[in-house]
């Protein structure tokens, strides 16, 4: 991509606004240190537009960018249940998981497992999620970032890593979650323009120049086969990087979009994931969390606008490209001119930076608060913490920088990884379910099934390899489930465990303005599903 002049100061003044605005909002006032609450909660101050910008700008990354539009150039619209499915899953978040977790004012999903459970439970997941924030998803993210600048700009690979963790740090280290969470507002912004701004443009050539309505009735017409919503077995045969026909069916089997595994993925990743949630637990009250989230539904509906059409319409104009994930590079080569490269540039850097700067922040906030305050040293001041988290923020940076060029050795990098979480997400999410909604769930049961998760997966693997990756999570989360009941009726005896939480309808009410915001997103996603069935 060639950059002209006004590119390198629209991008430039990016950079310069989202550091500004980062250090400005840590600033504290005279004679006031920050404490825990200030640096991991952001101070329990963020208003729902701020929660759920920057649930969103946490969430899009290179993958969703560069991946996604390669699964749309290859598979078409459908790879969208990932974002649609997710809005309504959002709402479920909302509804039924953020009033236990506020209601128990932790800071840590550990910390809700001992809440609920005990402090074994707590200490290994909080190990686990470590390792995978460091060695897992701060390592891909700084990698795929740093081979899409590579891509678009030819930027090499290791100046691309240490610049991206650079700018990732530089705002967010001193401030904490409230710079973080902050300037994901700008980030979405600056995120959804450049996005639909590409996605215009590249309508709007599709259609000869007639406008993006017009290019997008004719990518209708054209490129129909990749309209499809749920796909079934042997209906969307696709060339994978090597020209080998794959089936759509073995990503997207058919109704397990809707009635399925994925379900399991999305429950797992927007409802006991710390780096995403942890927004919802510094908003000022419920009623400001759930809206948020709402929010940041309908942010979801929007984005396969941004990162699934663009693939398409690089399909439909037949793009000369050998792998699906060079379709949003070359369309941003072809057909964003001088002066809107800068925008889109920055859209993408928005995206990668702050799914950095929101792990890394997740990181500090579970060893600070889950294995620092816990185990090593119990009567740590507030700024030991703050200064602890800050510490190992930096650390985690740093070595996920020196990790993630060694990633380029691996083969279908994003697929590995993806497969590797889900192995995990089944048994964490029975964990979590259970211990929300069944009293009588013991810490043994919770223990064993955290213990077996990965051997479950594995071994449903082994043993029915030929059923699709989404529907084997959902077989190993029930077989996690009916492990979590069985174990729990031999050692409780039908009991209900001391640490079981009572439910109660007052708990789980919504404002009028959660309810309404929800049947949108619910008529809105019903709609696109018949629509393009």
């Amino acid at each position: 991509m060639h950059f002209a002049f006004v590119d390198y100061l629209v991008f430039g003044a990016y950079c310069a606004l989202i550091i500004f605005l980062g250090l400005w909002v840590s600033r504290e006032k005279k004679g006031h240190q920050k404490d825990t609450k200030d640096y991991f909660l952001a101070s329990k101050s963020l208003p729902w537009w701020a929660i759920g910008a920057s649930l969103i700008a946490s969430n899009i990354s290179a993958e969703q960018f560069i991946g996604m539009s390669g699964s749309g150039f290859r598979v078409g619209l459908a790879i969208a249940s990932y974002e649609w499915m997710a809005a309504i899953t959002l709402l479920l978040v909302a509804w039924l998981f953020l009033p236990i977790y506020l209601k128990k004012g932790i800071y840590t999903m550990p910390q809700f497992l001992e809440v609920r459970y005990d402090s074994r439970v707590r200490t290994l997941l909080a190990v686990f999620w470590l390792l995978v924030y460091v060695f897992v998803n701060l390592t891909s993210v700084l990698y795929l970032g740093a081979l899409a600048l590579e891509g678009i700009m030819g930027i090499p690979l290791w100046y691309g890593v240490i610049g991206l963790a650079f700018f990732a740090t530089v705002y967010s280290i001193y401030g904490g979650l409230k710079a973080v969470a902050w300037t994901d507002v700008v980030q979405v912004i600056f995120l959804a323009a450049g996005g639909l701004l590409t996605t215009y443009l590249a309508l709007d050539a599709f259609g000869e120049g007639a406008g993006p309505i017009a290019g997008f009735s004719r990518l209708l017409a054209e490129a129909g086969d990749h309209f499809n919503m749920i796909l079934f077995k042997g209906e969307m045969l696709y060339p994978d990087d090597t020209g080998t026909l794959q089936d759509a069916y073995d990503l997207l089997p058919g109704m397990s979009v809707l009635f399925g595994g994925m379900w399991i993925a999305n429950l797992f990743y927007w409802g006991c994931n710390q780096y995403i949630i942890q927004r919802t637990l510094a908003a000022k009250d419920l009623k400001e969390a759930q809206r948020g989230v709402a929010f940041a539904a309908y942010l979801k509906l929007l984005m396969p606008l941004i990162v699934v059409i663009p693939g398409i319409v690089a399909y439909a104009m037949h793009a000369p490209i050998t792998r699906g994930d060079e379709a949003y590079p070359w369309l941003l080569n072809q057909y964003v001119g001088p002066g809107f490269k800068g925008l889109t540039f920055a859209a993408l850097i928005a995206a990668i930076v702050s799914s950095l700067a929101s792990m890394m922040n997740s990181t500090s906030t579970i060893f600070t608060m889950d294995l620092y305050r816990h185990y090593f040293r119990k009567d740590a001041s507030e700024h030991q913490l703050v200064r602890v988290g800050r510490i190992v923020a930096l650390l985690s940076m740093v070595i996920a920088t020196l990790l993630a060029p060694q990633l380029a050795t691996l083969d279908q990098v994003f697929q590995y990884i993806q497969e590797y979480t889900g192995m995990v997400s089944p048994g964490v999410l029975a964990i979590f379910i259970m211990g929300l909604f069944w009293k009588k769930a013991t810490p043994n049961s919770a223990l064993v099934s955290a213990l077996l998760s990965i051997p479950l997966s594995v071994l449903m693997k082994l043993l029915v390899p030929s059923v699709p990756f989404i529907d084997r999570m959902g077989i190993t989360f029930l077989v996690s489930i009916a492990l979590i009941v069985g174990l729990s009726y031999l050692e409780g005896k039908g009991k209900d465990d001391p640490r079981g939480i009572s439910l109660s309808r007052d708990m789980l009410k919504t404002d009028s303005a959660f309810a309404v915001a929800a049947f949108g997103v619910i008529g809105i996603t019903t709609a696109l599903y018949v629509i393009f069935w």
